[in-house]
């Protein structure tokens, strides 16, 4: 038995499509925090496990979504992410295989229209597939990640991501992400400087667009780097305005 799992807040423009993409499963369950849009409603017209609850941050909300599943397999996919038939029919066939407890899938996410193979965005493998009783989810407040007590192998068909749609999402996500990201550096003790992070954010734009080949894209290329660099920048600044405010209080 297939559960999956998704944690949704205001994203109807994506949700059907995701859901569509996997109703071979079993059962989907939605964990939905506050959407002021039709999400919900959205997501009823394909299960009927759907919760509202607070948010606690990505961690915690993904494994409060993997407590109230009953499969013995899992798969965690986002409200921007597609199910392609290949994956599927892979998935089906990786969960007959009895010795391995959890799969990473290899992600192929597209920029503002373009799909993305270098710059590091591909493969870009995350583990998604697993065992209910093998893993869990750390409880980061961004970049969690799913740690399974068992083997663990690879699928090979990648799945769908439609990362950023347009340049006002590019910059809302900066904005969240790097607000997340500077709250965990902050709570795992880290502090920053102006310095560092203007040379962090020249850094994570020379690593993307250089050494990794963003470059060989075009335009999407070097926007993806100059976004990627923002965030990075704006991350480390935020650190900063936290210690300033909160270590002076």
């Amino acid at each position: 038995m297939l559960s999956v799992i998704v944690i949704t807040k205001n994203e109807s423009g994506s949700i059907s499509r995701c859901l569509a993409s996997v109703n071979f499963a079993d059962e989907i369950i939605i964990l939905d925090s506050a959407s002021e849009d039709n999400t919900v409603e959205l997501c009823q017209q394909f299960t009927e496990k759907v919760f509202n609850t607070d948010w606690p941050g990505f961690g915690i909300q993904k494994q409060r979504a993997l407590d109230k599943a009953i499969g013995d397999w899992v798969l965690s996919i986002d409200a921007d992410e597609v199910v392609s038939p290949a994956l599927q029919d892979e998935i089906k066939q990786a969960m007959q295989t009895v010795a391995i407890d959890g799969f990473e899938i290899p992600r192929l996410s597209s920029y503002c229209g373009k799909t993305i193979k270098h710059g590091g965005w591909y493969p870009d493998y995350v583990l998604r597939l697993f065992k209910r009783r093998k893993g869990h989810f750390t409880e980061d407040l961004v970049h969690e990640r799913v740690i399974v007590n068992g083997l663990i192998k690879q699928l090979t068909q990648p799945l769908q991501h439609e990362a950023f749609i347009n340049p006002e999402e590019v910059l809302r996500k900066i904005n969240t992400y790097s607000s997340l990201g500077a709250r965990k550096l902050y709570q795992q003790g880290k502090r920053t400087s102006l310095i560092q992070a203007i040379a962090k954010g020249l850094w994570t734009f020379t690593r993307t667009y250089l050494l990794k080949a963003a470059f060989l894209e075009g335009q999407q290329g070097l926007m993806l780097a100059i976004s990627n660099a923002e965030g990075t920048y704006y991350k480390y600044l935020k650190l900063l305005d936290l210690q300033r405010t909160e270590e002076n209080e």
